[in-house]
Protein backbone atom coordinates (compact mmCIF):
# COMPACT_ATOMS: atom_id res chain seq x y z
CA UNK A 1 0.00 0.00 0.00
CA UNK A 2 1.30 3.60 -0.71
CA UNK A 3 0.36 7.11 0.20
CA UNK A 4 1.70 9.80 -2.40
CA UNK A 5 3.16 12.67 -0.89
CA UNK A 6 4.33 14.13 -4.09
CA UNK A 7 4.24 13.78 -7.90
CA UNK A 8 7.48 14.57 -9.93
CA UNK A 9 8.53 14.86 -13.58
CA UNK A 10 11.77 13.19 -13.47
CA UNK A 11 14.04 10.54 -16.05
CA UNK A 12 17.41 9.06 -15.73
CA UNK A 13 18.96 12.60 -16.14
CA UNK A 14 16.98 14.69 -13.50
CA UNK A 15 13.59 16.14 -11.73
CA UNK A 16 12.60 18.39 -14.00
CA UNK A 17 9.52 19.16 -11.63
CA UNK A 18 7.84 18.65 -8.29
CA UNK A 19 4.36 19.05 -7.25
CA UNK A 20 3.07 18.10 -3.42
CA UNK A 21 0.39 16.32 -2.78
CA UNK A 22 -2.08 18.26 -0.03
CA UNK A 23 -1.50 17.11 3.32
CA UNK A 24 -5.62 16.18 3.74
CA UNK A 25 -4.89 14.09 0.91
CA UNK A 26 -2.07 12.50 2.50
CA UNK A 27 -3.80 12.22 5.59
CA UNK A 28 -6.87 10.48 3.66
CA UNK A 29 -4.61 7.76 2.12
CA UNK A 30 -3.02 6.96 5.08
CA UNK A 31 -6.56 6.20 6.74
CA UNK A 32 -7.16 4.58 4.01
CA UNK A 33 -4.95 1.80 4.40
CA UNK A 34 -4.82 1.67 8.24
CA UNK A 35 -9.08 1.30 7.94
CA UNK A 36 -8.75 -1.78 5.57
CA UNK A 37 -5.75 -3.51 5.62
CA UNK A 38 -3.17 -5.00 8.31
CA UNK A 39 -0.46 -2.99 8.25
CA UNK A 40 2.87 -4.99 9.78
CA UNK A 41 5.59 -2.21 8.68
CA UNK A 42 5.98 1.00 7.08
CA UNK A 43 8.67 3.26 5.42
CA UNK A 44 8.56 6.76 4.59
CA UNK A 45 10.42 8.30 1.63
CA UNK A 46 10.51 11.46 -0.25
CA UNK A 47 8.00 13.55 2.11
CA UNK A 48 9.21 17.23 0.34
CA UNK A 49 8.74 19.82 2.50
CA UNK A 50 7.78 20.62 6.75
CA UNK A 51 3.86 20.44 5.99
CA UNK A 52 3.94 16.82 4.62
CA UNK A 53 6.52 15.50 7.51
CA UNK A 54 4.37 17.34 10.01
CA UNK A 55 1.41 15.26 8.63
CA UNK A 56 3.38 12.02 8.74
CA UNK A 57 3.89 12.23 11.86
CA UNK A 58 0.23 13.35 13.00
CA UNK A 59 -0.60 10.23 11.26
CA UNK A 60 1.79 8.35 13.11
CA UNK A 61 1.02 9.46 16.85
CA UNK A 62 -2.70 9.20 16.27
CA UNK A 63 -2.23 5.64 16.04
CA UNK A 64 -0.70 2.36 17.12
CA UNK A 65 1.75 2.14 14.33
CA UNK A 66 3.33 -0.40 13.42
CA UNK A 67 8.08 -0.58 13.04
CA UNK A 68 8.78 2.39 11.22
CA UNK A 69 11.79 2.55 8.55
CA UNK A 70 12.45 6.14 8.05
CA UNK A 71 14.49 6.44 4.64
CA UNK A 72 15.48 10.46 4.59
CA UNK A 73 15.38 11.07 1.31
CA UNK A 74 17.20 14.69 0.67
CA UNK A 75 18.28 13.97 -2.79
CA UNK A 76 17.36 12.39 -5.99
CA UNK A 77 20.08 10.06 -7.42
CA UNK A 78 20.68 12.51 -10.13
CA UNK A 79 21.48 15.18 -7.36
CA UNK A 80 18.44 17.30 -7.18
CA UNK A 81 17.24 18.51 -3.49
CA UNK A 82 14.25 16.84 -2.46
CA UNK A 83 13.96 17.98 1.45
CA UNK A 84 13.91 21.46 2.10
CA UNK A 85 15.66 22.80 5.47
CA UNK A 86 12.32 23.36 7.68
CA UNK A 87 11.19 19.86 7.10
CA UNK A 88 14.99 18.49 8.16
CA UNK A 89 14.46 19.96 11.22
CA UNK A 90 11.13 18.30 12.09
CA UNK A 91 12.49 15.04 10.63
CA UNK A 92 15.26 15.27 13.05
CA UNK A 93 13.01 16.80 16.33
CA UNK A 94 10.04 14.80 15.58
CA UNK A 95 10.23 11.78 12.87
CA UNK A 96 13.33 9.90 13.84
CA UNK A 97 11.45 9.26 17.44
CA UNK A 98 9.31 7.05 15.39
CA UNK A 99 12.00 4.99 13.46
CA UNK A 100 12.67 1.56 14.24
CA UNK A 101 15.80 2.09 11.51
CA UNK A 102 16.87 5.02 9.53
CA UNK A 103 18.55 3.86 6.49
CA UNK A 104 20.37 7.51 5.32
CA UNK A 105 23.63 7.42 2.67
CA UNK A 106 26.40 9.45 3.32
CA UNK A 107 25.23 12.39 2.92
CA UNK A 108 22.15 12.42 4.39
CA UNK A 109 23.94 11.32 7.30
CA UNK A 110 25.69 14.27 7.16
CA UNK A 111 22.87 16.61 6.52
CA UNK A 112 21.23 15.14 9.79
CA UNK A 113 24.50 15.19 11.78
CA UNK A 114 26.09 18.17 10.61
CA UNK A 115 29.56 15.93 10.42
CA UNK A 116 31.35 15.35 7.87
CA UNK A 117 31.51 11.97 7.39
CA UNK A 118 35.19 10.47 5.43
CA UNK A 119 35.68 7.26 7.34
CA UNK A 120 34.30 4.01 9.09
CA UNK A 121 35.03 5.74 11.89
CA UNK A 122 33.33 9.24 11.34
CA UNK A 123 30.06 6.62 10.02
CA UNK A 124 30.00 5.14 13.82
CA UNK A 125 29.68 8.47 15.18
CA UNK A 126 27.33 9.80 12.86
CA UNK A 127 25.20 6.90 13.56
CA UNK A 128 25.59 7.15 17.13
CA UNK A 129 24.48 10.53 16.72
CA UNK A 130 21.39 9.62 14.76
CA UNK A 131 20.25 7.29 17.35
CA UNK A 132 20.11 10.13 19.98
CA UNK A 133 17.89 12.35 18.08
CA UNK A 134 15.49 9.23 18.83
CA UNK A 135 15.67 6.33 16.40
CA UNK A 136 15.99 2.93 17.72
CA UNK A 137 18.44 1.81 14.94
CA UNK A 138 20.30 3.20 12.08
CA UNK A 139 21.79 1.56 8.93
CA UNK A 140 24.11 4.21 7.05
CA UNK A 141 24.98 2.73 3.71
CA UNK A 142 28.77 3.03 2.32
CA UNK A 143 27.93 3.76 -1.50
CA UNK A 144 29.77 7.04 -1.18
CA UNK A 145 33.01 5.64 0.09
CA UNK A 146 35.19 5.24 -2.66
CA UNK A 147 36.48 1.79 -1.90
CA UNK A 148 36.05 -1.36 -4.23
CA UNK A 149 33.46 -2.95 -1.65
CA UNK A 150 30.46 -1.47 -0.36
CA UNK A 151 30.18 -1.22 3.47
CA UNK A 152 27.20 -0.68 5.29
CA UNK A 153 26.86 0.12 8.85
CA UNK A 154 24.14 -0.70 11.22
CA UNK A 155 23.91 0.45 14.83
CA UNK A 156 21.23 -1.33 16.36
CA UNK A 157 20.50 0.46 19.86
CA UNK A 158 24.70 0.60 20.30
CA UNK A 159 25.15 -3.00 19.12
CA UNK A 160 27.30 -2.05 15.73
CA UNK A 161 27.50 -4.62 12.77
CA UNK A 162 29.35 -4.07 8.86
CA UNK A 163 27.42 -5.34 6.27
CA UNK A 164 30.27 -5.84 3.14
CA UNK A 165 29.43 -6.47 -0.35
CA UNK A 166 31.00 -5.80 -4.19
CA UNK A 167 31.01 -2.47 -5.56
CA UNK A 168 29.33 -3.82 -8.97
CA UNK A 169 29.63 -1.59 -12.46
CA UNK A 170 26.67 -0.46 -13.33
CA UNK A 171 24.79 2.77 -14.16
CA UNK A 172 21.30 1.11 -13.18
CA UNK A 173 21.72 2.36 -9.46
CA UNK A 174 18.44 4.59 -9.59
CA UNK A 175 16.18 4.21 -6.27
CA UNK A 176 18.53 2.12 -4.85
CA UNK A 177 18.41 3.61 -1.36
CA UNK A 178 14.65 3.54 -1.63
CA UNK A 179 14.90 0.03 -2.47
CA UNK A 180 16.84 -1.06 0.45
CA UNK A 181 14.71 0.63 2.74
CA UNK A 182 11.76 -0.80 1.32
CA UNK A 183 12.96 -4.15 1.36
CA UNK A 184 13.81 -3.64 5.19
CA UNK A 185 9.98 -2.64 5.71
CA UNK A 186 8.86 -6.08 3.85
CA UNK A 187 11.57 -7.94 6.38
CA UNK A 188 10.51 -6.29 9.47
CA UNK A 189 6.58 -7.17 8.33
CA UNK A 190 7.63 -10.65 8.17
CA UNK A 191 8.97 -10.03 11.82
CA UNK A 192 12.54 -10.92 10.59
CA UNK A 193 14.56 -9.81 13.12
CA UNK A 194 16.07 -6.38 12.01
CA UNK A 195 20.36 -7.93 11.52
CA UNK A 196 18.72 -10.28 8.96
CA UNK A 197 16.56 -8.00 7.92
CA UNK A 198 19.52 -5.31 6.36
CA UNK A 199 21.70 -8.55 5.34
CA UNK A 200 18.75 -9.51 3.59
CA UNK A 201 18.00 -6.40 1.72
CA UNK A 202 21.88 -5.85 0.69
CA UNK A 203 21.46 -9.10 -1.01
CA UNK A 204 18.25 -7.83 -2.50
CA UNK A 205 19.96 -4.85 -4.11
CA UNK A 206 23.03 -6.06 -5.21
CA UNK A 207 20.68 -8.40 -7.56
CA UNK A 208 18.62 -5.91 -8.39
CA UNK A 209 21.88 -3.98 -9.94
CA UNK A 210 23.47 -6.70 -11.17
CA UNK A 211 20.54 -8.11 -13.10
CA UNK A 212 19.08 -4.86 -14.40
CA UNK A 213 18.95 -3.78 -18.11
CA UNK A 214 20.40 -0.36 -18.91
CA UNK A 215 17.81 2.13 -19.71
CA UNK A 216 17.93 5.56 -20.63
CA UNK A 217 21.17 8.19 -21.04
CA UNK A 218 21.70 8.56 -17.01
CA UNK A 219 21.27 6.49 -14.19
CA UNK A 220 18.44 3.76 -15.25
CA UNK A 221 16.41 1.86 -12.39
CA UNK A 222 16.83 -1.47 -10.61
CA UNK A 223 15.58 -4.59 -11.73
CA UNK A 224 13.12 -5.07 -8.76
CA UNK A 225 12.13 -8.70 -9.80
CA UNK A 226 15.21 -10.59 -10.62
CA UNK A 227 14.66 -13.22 -8.36
CA UNK A 228 11.27 -14.11 -9.65
CA UNK A 229 13.06 -14.26 -12.96
CA UNK A 230 15.86 -16.40 -12.03
CA UNK A 231 13.21 -19.41 -10.65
Amino acid sequence: MSAVTAVTAQNTLTVSAVDAVSCSVIEAQISAVFEDFDIRSMKTGMLLNAEIVDAVCAALESRSAPPVVVDPVMFSTSGDRLLDEEAIAIVRTRLLQHARVVTPNIAEAEVLTGLKIESFQDARLAASRIRALGADAVVITGGHFDSPHITDLLDDMGTLIEFSGPRIDSLSTHGTGCTFAASIAAELARETPLIDAVRKAKRYVEGAIRHAEPMGNGKGPLNHFWQNERQ
